[in-house]
C-alpha cells in the first residue's frame, strides 16, 4: 500500500519520542492515532502536528485490559484499517534495586502487559485485513547491558519483556507478513526522565562514545526505517550512541 493510505498507532504519543514519531509518520503521509492516558496532552500534541485529517486521538490507559478494544475499534472507525503500530508508552524511575517497591514493579510490568493485550488486538486486526502490517516496540539497550550511573532494574525488566517479546512474535506472525521489530534507545532526553541538572546531563553526555545523548528524532527516524522496511522482521536495532 502507498504510504499515505497507511494508517499508524502510537502509544505514549504526547510528547518525547511517540510524539517526535507521529510527527515523523504524518510527514511521510501516514495517518496517525495519538494514545495517551491525558486528554489536555493529546489535545495539545495533535495541535502541534496541525493535520487534522491526518491525526486523531484516542485517551486510554494503556494499562487497563479495556484499552486494547477501545484503540483498535477507534482507528478502525476513524480511518478503516491499521497498518503500523509503535509501542512506545511506558513510565521510568530510577533508583537502587533494593529501594523499588512491589508497587513501583507492578507499575512497571503493567505496561508490558498492556503492551501484550494491545499488539494481540492489533494483529487480530492485521490478521483480519490480510495485507500484512508492521509492529515497531520501544525497548532499552540497557535490556542487555546494564548502566551504572542510572540504576533502572525495574522498568528494565518491563523492557526487556517486550523485547522478548519481539524476537517470539516476529517467527511467529512472519506467515503473516506481520513484521515485528524494536528499536533500543540508549539515554534520550525527553520529559520521561524528569527535570535534569546541567552535571546531569554532563554526566550522561560522557556516557554516551559518541559525546552526547540523543534526541527523539534519532529513534523516530528507525522507527520510520522498520515501519518501511517489507524484508526486516525480528531485528532490534540498537541506536544508543555507541554504548552497544
Amino acid at each position: 500500500m502507498s504510504a499515505h493510505q497507511r494508517t499508524a498507532i502510537i502509544t505514549g504519543a504526547s510528547s518525547g519520542i511517540g510524539l517526535t514519531v507521529a510527527k515523523t509518520f504524518v510527514r511521510e503521509g501516514i495517518n496517525v492515532i495519538l494514545n495517551g492516558r491525558t486528554e489536555d496532552k493529546l489535545v495539545e500534541a495533535a495541535s502541534q502536528i496541525n493535520q487534522p485529517d491526518r491525526v486523531t486521538t484516542v485517551v486510554a490507559d494503556i494499562t487497563l485490559p479495556e484499552t486494547a478494544d477501545k484503540i483498535t475499534s477507534g482507528a478502525v472507525e476513524h480511518f478503516g484499517q491499521i497498518d503500523i503500530l509503535v509501542n512506545n508508552a511506558g513510565t521510568f524511575r530510577s533508583k537502587p534495586f533494593t529501594a523499588y517497591s512491589i508497587e513501583e514493579l507492578d507499575t512497571f510490568l503493567s505496561y508490558l502487559r498492556g503492551t501484550f493485550v494491545l499488539t494481540q488486538a492489533i494483529v487480530g486486526q492485521m490478521q483480519k485485513q490480510g495485507h500484512g502490517g508492521s509492529i515497531v516496540n520501544i525497548g532499552t539497550t540497557f535490556a542487555s547491558s546494564g548502566v551504572y550511573e542510572l540504576p533502572s532494574s525495574a522498568p528494565i525488566t518491563a523492557k526487556g519483556g517486550i523485547m522478548a517479546l519481539t524476537k517470539n512474535l516476529s517467527v511467529e506472525l512472519a506467515p503473516d507478513n506481520i513484521r515485528i521489530n524494536a528499536v533500543a534507545p540508549g539515554i534520550v532526553l525527553t520529559p520521561i526522565l524528569g527535570k535534569l541538572s546541567d552535571e546531569q546531563v554532563m554526566t550522561y553526555n560522557n556516557m554516551q562514545p559518541l559525546g552526547h545523548c540523543g534526541k527523539p528524532q534519532d529513534i523516530a527516524d528507525a522507527v520510520l526505517y522498520l515501519a518501511n522496511s517489507t524484508w526486516t522482521t525480528g531485528a532490534i536495532i540498537p541506536v544508543d550512541g555507541g554504548v552497544n
